[in-house]
């Protein structure tokens, strides 16, 4: 027998929702039809992105809630007490998951927004969710049940990796994770305008690109050995790749991704101070 559709909101319709949307989508766990999606009046494109998966879209928040089981916070930080304002003061919403993605918004935050006893567990994917290889982690509040968790965890499972983590560590995550791939995207593109540079077509250099990245992720992941030693595996004595390596630490390549986590942490952690 068939398990039942999980029937999921988003309350905020951006390019991560869309991307958890249409990852829950290909896994099964949900239709389209399943889905419901707010967002603001103006944001047309966020509307045709949630029409064109066959969700049904409003401009009420309320109603988002009742017509799901799971409900995804997906706006803005600073947009989050304006949107649940009208839900805090219905305690009978407070019998719907909440999953917030919001940057910064703590769970001590979220249940003072949310009616009383409200279950919240907070979640921090990334965008490549939309491809099924999303790193994501959950952290659950002090009302969520251990059955909250495990839907969590099939949810994100089903888009890609997912840990439970101390709410300590979601600032740094953030930084790391939620930013990294706009980090590599950067990487991908220099890898690729190096190669044009050198002679290759760009459609080629951007495919390779692409594949030695992933297929260096993937290295490290599945085989368990330090990238350092990764590494010097690739690094023959007098070789090209000991060459490039030398020029990427004369310009401050590690320093500079370091420090790219770093502000990133940091300004999570203005947003949750505020």
């Amino acid at each position: 027998m068939a398990s039942k559709l999980i029937k999921i909101g988003f309350i905020g319709g951006g390019k991560m929702a869309q991307a958890m949307a249409k990852g829950f989508i290909k896994t099964g766990l949900t239709r389209g039809e399943s889905m419901i999606s707010s967002c603001h009046p103006s944001d047309l494109l966020s509307v045709k992105a949630f029409k064109e998966i066959g969700a049904k879209t409003t401009f009420e928040n309320a109603r988002v809630v009742n017509d799901s089981d799971v409900v995804v916070l997906a706006t803005k930080p600073h947009i989050i007490p304006v949107a649940l304002a009208d839900i805090k003061r219905d305690d009978e919403k407070a019998n719907k998951l909440f999953m917030s993605i919001a940057m910064g918004v703590t769970i001590k935050q979220l249940e003072q927004l949310l009616p009383y006893k409200a279950r919240i567990i907070r979640v921090m994917p990334n965008t490549p969710a939309l491809v099924q290889s999303a790193a994501s982690v959950f952290v659950t509040g002090s009302n969520a049940t251990k059955e909250d968790a495990v839907i969590t965890k099939k949810l994100l499972e089903s888009i890609g990796t997912c840990e439970e983590v101390p709410e300590s560590y979601l600032d740094p995550i953030t930084a790391l994770s939620g930013s990294g791939p706009a980090y590599v995207y950067i990487m991908i593109e220099a890898l690729a305008d190096g190669g044009v540079k050198m002679g290759l077509p760009r459609d080629l250099a951007l495919r390779l690109a692409s594949q030695t990245v992933l297929g260096a992720g993937q290295m490290v992941r599945d085989t368990n050995i330090h990238p350092g030693q990764l590494k010097d595996d690739v690094s023959s004595p007098a070789g090209s790749t000991s060459h490039g390596l030398h020029h990427l630490e004369q310009k401050g390549f590690r320093s500079a991704i370091i420090g790219a986590v770093e502000a990133a942490t940091e300004q999570c952690r203005t947003v949750s101070a505020q």
